[in-house]
């Protein structure tokens, strides 16, 4: 086999930033065939097919309807977090491999129940957290790992947006949906990236998470206000007594020189390190507006070919899928690639702890809910139940 028969279910805005040139413009292209397409808006649907020429027997409203009228070798699940396990688990058994973007899903026990067919059913499963990637994360994993830097105490990161990833009047539309901002919070959106990060370089498991919200900027919105937060500070503790602050908000003016701003300090018992997320080293004065270019998560070349961590990190899941299809997928790589941490599984305990915390939080201030910690070993077995809890390290 030379080539995945991939199914797409969701072509949102996920891949209209991102999988679109994994899928057709990147060094992985010639690995995939993108054979289908499901979506149940029309809008979306009939953009991602007309602009890649998808004949109209391969779309579909229905995942289903997909997955019985079209052979596969896998999908990729680019729906909404929170309908992530139904798509990948019925792919699972259909006998496909399965891409999610990150987060895996937005429950411990989607998580849960994504991870055991897919155990079950002997195929694989890829999250795509794709600032494993990034090569200053791989760097400071590897570094860490080596006890370079002894235990970690404490670690402070933060991710923040412009105002128009959220803001429903801006036009034309970013990325989310006009009423994403006031059903999720920047935990979702933002924080999981950077807890994946964390815990993939430093290797521990997070026990407690406390969070507080700030709802100040999103409210004073004309003319459509938004009921969501604009910041959300996420307290992680760890197993061995760390504590990381994850900072992440999406209401920087849109002045701002990048559509992230983002950066992070990790405090050592044998030192400390930084990392310079902010600063790839390409900027621009342009009469556009001072700009900072990010070459290393999306690098248009001037071929056309798309590069970068955003897109090497699905690529390499791809590449892995196709070698396992081929019966070339090293036992020690299958085997790493179905490990609770590499699955996504704690950053979903802690995107869900930090979501109750918020839920169950009290205010303190106009626009500010301090949230309780979080036990979340108790949430998994509350959710769970004691069996599960222990098979993943509780």
């Amino acid at each position: 086999m030379d080539r995945l028969r991939v199914g797409v279910i969701g072509v949102g805005s996920v891949v209209r930033e991102i999988y679109q040139y994994l899928y057709f413009r990147s060094d992985f292209s010639h690995l995939l065939d993108i054979v289908a397409v499901a979506d149940p808006n029309d809008e979306y649907r009939n953009w991602f097919c007309d602009t890649y020429g998808i004949p109209q027997n391969r779309r579909f409203r229905s995942h289903r309807e997909m997955l019985r009228g079209v052979e596969l070798d896998a999908t990729q699940v680019n729906t909404p977090d929170h309908i992530h396990a139904g798509p990948t688990i019925d792919s699972l058994e259909a006998g496909l491999d399965v891409v999610v973007p990150k987060p895996t899903a937005a429950t411990v026990k989607d998580t849960h129940a994504m991870i055991q067919t897919a155990r079950r059913t002997g195929r694989l499963l890829g999250i795509d957290f794709h600032k494993r990637e990034d090569p200053r994360l791989k760097e400071a994993e590897a570094r860490y790992q080596s006890g370079r830097y002894g235990e970690l105490q404490v670690a402070v990161w933060y991710m923040l947006d412009k105002l128009l990833v959220a803001d429903p009047n801006a036009r034309p539309m970013f990325f989310a949906t006009p009423d994403y901002a006031e059903k999720n919070t920047p935990i979702s959106f933002l924080t999981v990236h950077l807890c994946d990060a964390l815990i993939k370089i430093v290797n521990l498991a997070p026990v407690e998470v406390r969070a507080t919200g700030y709802s100040q900027k999103l409210p004073s919105l004309e003319p459509v206000p938004v009921k969501g937060y604009d910041l959300v500070d996420t307290e992680i503790r760890f197993r061995n007594g760390a504590t990381a602050h994850i900072i992440t908000g999406w209401h920087l003016p849109n002045t701002a020189h990048a559509t992230t701003v983002q950066s992070g300090r990790m405090i050592c018992s044998e030192g400390l390190f930084d990392l310079g997320l902010d600063t790839p080293g390409y900027y621009e004065l342009h009469s556009d507006g001072l700009r900072q270019i990010n070459p290393l998560f999306k690098t248009f070349e001037k071929d056309g070919t798309v590069t970068g961590y955003g897109i090497s990190s699905p690529g390499r899941i791809y590449q892995k899928i196709l070698a396992a299809r081929n019966g070339r997928l090293d036992a020690k790589v299958r085997a790493q690639m179905a490990t609770p941490a590499e699955l996504g599984f704690y950053t979903s305990l802690v995107l869900e702890g930090a979501e109750r915390s918020l839920a169950e939080g009290h205010a303190v201030a106009k626009g500010v809910t301090a949230g309780p910690a979080v036990d979340l070993k108790a949430l998994l077995v509350r959710e769970l139940g004691a069996a599960a809890a222990t098979e993943y390290g509780y």
